[in-house]
This record gives structure tokens, C-alpha cells and sequence, in this order.
């Protein structure tokens, strides 16, 4: 009877692996760039389960150290199924990473100018382009050699490209210079210029039908959608606060457009089949950052930045689904189609050797009827914390300062400073800071802090408070 039992269990095990071998989504990945743990994330959408972590340097506070071998602030990233390869770019050290998707290893790493920011892929895939951020070019990285070719001029901080599907144009937004410059890939000049909405645009995609192109303006919550057969804006649509990255899939016959919210938690959805009328909104998690559908648009997949963790969504009925947990801070997210071989290979991948999860924090007016609000996302890294701080909402221009009180009710006392900054413009203020937060314990028989709260510095008047008990 116990032999029986056995060879039965066999039996479903294997009956169990040969289904998610025969899985349309068996040979694909999803992979994520982490920011504060500088490692990808690699993720089985069969599954929907972490398979391991591809280590690219240290994680904070490593990196603050002076830096000699890996690689810092690991942030953008495309794929191509064609060589089955990750590119990668480390802002912190100017860098472009070439990864094996079918063995998981680093093939090459080489180094171009200062703070690139995202690569991608020519249609041909025999070519690169990196926007350079912190410069005013675009950096050309020829795949075969894995070296830089060439560098064209445009304006200054390119923050993305984006290829039409003849491979003729690129598209290339910046984050420093309120324009799109488009780009003849054969000669590699500029031929025209398009002035957009807001100098502070990070992310650009291509509809799947080369109609249309997205851009996403993270500085006032917009989206500008151009129109490739006019060159020319076709329309500007208010997305929120803190909208991140955009992406266009054929779900169920209708071409759609999805964008990542941060500073709302959502995924807005447009059909571009109405005017890019909003038909939907999806809830997720933490602050959503990138995003990335299945080619057969029944999924998409999110990362959340203040969660540290990928957020499946079922296309079909705009549903989230379980996340997972992955490494510290995803920025750049792609779905890679046959992205391996063998399904079951987990070679050169490590687990997460984050030692505790990211706490994130609400704060809330404290005065009703007040449109202020912020968000936290509190690390422990080593001995001390690091506290990255999204707020909303404040008064353009004033000084605040972010504080740990012992005080249950008001008059909250700042006995414990986290940071100061000043609200930009539009209210906004979006940055980190280090210090003791989350990890302090009360070993003196000193009253340990009951809040974290934000105050107004000349006024000294609290004005957000958090959401804990």
C-alpha cells in the first residue's frame, strides 16, 4: 500500500510538471530592475512565483561606499526575444549589463555617460539605443560586439526611445527639455522636433499597430499621445499624480492603453478605439512603477515600488491577482516571451536576501477637507533606515518637515527629524532620506515614538499624520 501511495505521488508530480511544461507561458519570465537592492528579479508567470534574483552589486548601503566593482541604482531594462538577452542600465554607475535570459548569466557589462537611464532595442534588434540623462545623447551599443558605436545629439536629458514598427523613426522623449525629437535610424539626425506639455517625461511606448505613441509626464500627471502618421500631438490626457510608466496592448480586440499611477495605486486603463476614453481602473499595491502585458494580452504584470513586489493582472477581467514578492524597489518591469529553454532552469539565480519587508506608510490631513497626502516606504538597510517619501497635495513652494513624535495627540513634537524639503511647484515633493525610523528600539526606558507626522516649518502646524495604531 505504501509503495502504491508513492508511485502515485510520482505519478502526480509528474503529471504536474508536464502541464506546466506544456503552459503557453512556460518558456517566458518576467523580470524586474530593483533599485535599492541593485539586482533583477526574475519571476515564473506560470506560476505566478519568485524563481531567484540575479545579483548586480551591493545593496544599500553597500553602494554608498566608493564603488569599484558592481553595479548602483539598477533601473531601466528591455529584452530581446530574438537573442534571448536582458539589457540593463545601472543609473548610479553609467552602466549597461548584458544578461542571459536562458542561463542567467552577466555576459558583459560595458560603461557610456553619465546617468543613462533606459535601453531599447531596434527593431532588427542588431542595435541599442541608451537615453543618457545626464547628458544631451543618445548612446548606440552595437549587440554583437556589446560596445557603444556611436552617439547622437538630442536634447538635453533623454529620458526613453521608442521605434516606429518599420524601424525608419525613433522617438525619443527627455526629462530635462519639454520636447520629442524623432530621429532618422539611418542617418541618425533629428528631422523634426514636437513640443510636448511638461519637461519631465521618463517613459515612452509604441502602439502595437505603429498608430500611435505614448508618453508619460511624471512631473504633472499627464499622458501625451502622438500620432505617427502627423507627427504631432494627438491628444493630452490628465492621468494623476505621479504617473509612471504606459504601455498599449490588443485585449480582447480592443486596442488598449494602460498606465501606472503611483501616487493613487492604480492602473488607469484607455481604449484607444474611443478617443483613449478611460474604461476602467485597477487597484494594486504600493506605488506601481513598470508595466508590461503578455503578448496575448490576457495579463499584465506590475511592479509595485513601494511594495517590492510583482502584481499580476488578468486582462480579461481587469482583476489583480495575488503579488509577489520580489527584490527591493522594481523600476523597469518587462514580459519576456521564450524568454528560456528549459522551463525548470533556476541556474545562477540566489533568493532574496532582503532581511526584513519594506513597511510602507499612509499619512492622512490631519485638518478635513485638505487634498495633501503622502506615502513612505521605510528599508531597513544595515544599522540604519532609508525612507523614500512621496507627498501630494501640499502648498507649492513651502518648507515642510518630516518628524517622529512621542506625542499620542496634538501638539505633535518633532522629537526626531527625518528629513526637510521644500513642495515644488505643483505640491509635489518625491525623495528619500536616511536616518532611524522603523528600526528603533527603546533599550533605555526612554518612551519609544508613537507617530511619524509632517508639519508646515513656518507654522510649525502638523499637517499629515500617519495611519498606525
Amino acid at each position: 500500500m505504501k509503495l502504491f501511495s508513492k508511485i502515485a505521488a510520482l505519478l502526480m508530480t509528474q503529471t504536474s510538471m508536464s502541464a506546466i511544461a506544456q503552459n503557453p507561458y512556460a518558456h517566458d519570465r518576467v523580470y524586474t530592475a530593483n533599485q535599492v537592492s541593485n539586482s533583477v528579479s526574475v519571476v515564473d508567470p506560470v506560476q505566478n512565483k519568485f524563481l531567484g534574483e540575479i545579483k548586480l552589486g551591493k545593496p544599500y548601503p553597500g553602494v554608498l561606499s566608493p564603488l569599484y566593482k558592481g553595479e548602483a541604482l539598477v533601473h531601466g531594462m528591455r529584452y530581446s526575444q530574438d537573442k534571448k538577452i536582458l539589457a540593463v542600465v545601472s543609473i548610479g554607475s553609467n552602466s549597461v549589463t548584458f544578461i542571459s535570459t536562458d542561463s542567467n548569466k552577466i555576459l558583459k557589462t560595458i560603461y557610456i555617460g553619465r546617468s543613462p537611464h533606459e535601453p531599447t532595442f531596434t527593431t532588427d534588434c542588431r542595435q541599442i539605443w541608451v537615453s543618457v540623462r545626464g547628458e544631451a545623447y543618445i548612446s548606440v551599443i552595437d549587440t554583437k560586439q556589446m560596445a557603444e558605436v556611436k552617439r547622437i545629439p538630442v536634447a538635453d536629458g533623454p529620458g526613453m526611445v521608442t521605434f516606429t514598427t518599420d524601424g525608419k523613426l525613433a522617438y525619443v522623449c527627455s526629462s530635462f527639455t519639454p520636447e520629442v525629437d524623432i530621429v532618422n535610424t539611418s542617418t541618425y539626425t533629428v528631422v523634426k522636433r514636437i513640443t510636448v506639455t511638461s519637461p519631465f517625461s521618463p517613459n515612452i511606448f509604441s502602439s502595437p499597430n505603429g498608430d500611435w505613441i505614448a508618453l508619460t509626464h511624471k512631473d504633472v500627471g499627464k499622458v501625451t499621445i502622438l500620432n505617427t502618421k502627423t507627427m504631432s500631438v494627438e491628444k493630452v490626457i490628465s492621468t494623476g499624480a505621479i504617473t509612471n510608466h504606459v504601455i498599449f496592448s490588443n485585449v480582447v480586440k480592443k486596442l488598449l492603453m494602460m498606465v501606472t499611477v503611483g501616487g493613487e495605486n492604480l492602473v488607469r486603463v484607455f481604449d484607444a478605439g474611443q478617443d483613449f476614453k478611460q474604461i476602467d481602473s485597477i487597484s494594486v499595491g504600493g506605488l506601481p512603477h513598470g508595466l508590461w502585458a503578455s503578448s496575448d494580452g490576457k495579463r499584465m504584470y506590475v511592479g509595485l515600488e513601494y511594495g517590492d513586489m510583482v502584481q499580476a493582472v488578468n486582462l480579461e477581467t481587469m482583476k489583480a491577482l495575488s503579488p509577489v514578492q520580489i527584490g527591493q524597489s522594481p523600476q523597469a518591469l518587462v514580459y519576456a516571451d521564450n524568454a528560456v529553454t528549459d522551463p525548470d532552469n533556476v541556474k545562477n539565480l540566489t533568493p532574496l536576501n532582503d532581511e526584513t519587508a519594506t513597511q510602507v506608510v499612509n499619512l492622512y490631513p490631519i485638518t478635513a477637507g485638505m487634498g495633501a497626502r503622502g506615502r513612505l516606504a521605510i528599508r531597513s538597510i544595515g544599522l540604519t533606515d532609508l525612507a523614500e517619501q512621496i507627498f501630494t497635495g501640499l502648498k507649492p513652494g513651502v518648507p515642510y518637515t518630516l518628524a517622529l513624535t512621542r506625542s499620542v495627540t496634538t501638539p505633535f513634537i518633532p522629537d526626531y527629524e527625518i528629513n526637510s524639503f521644500e513642495a515644488d511647484s505643483n505640491g509635489k515633493y518625491n525623495g528619500q532620506s536616511y536616518g532611524l525610523v522603523k528600526t528603533i528600539t527603546v533599550t533605555t526606558g526612554i518612551q519609544s515614538y508613537k507617530h511619524i507626522f509632517l508639519f508646515e516649518n513656518k507654522t510649525q502646524q502638523p499637517v499629515l499624520l500617519d495611519d498606525l495604531k
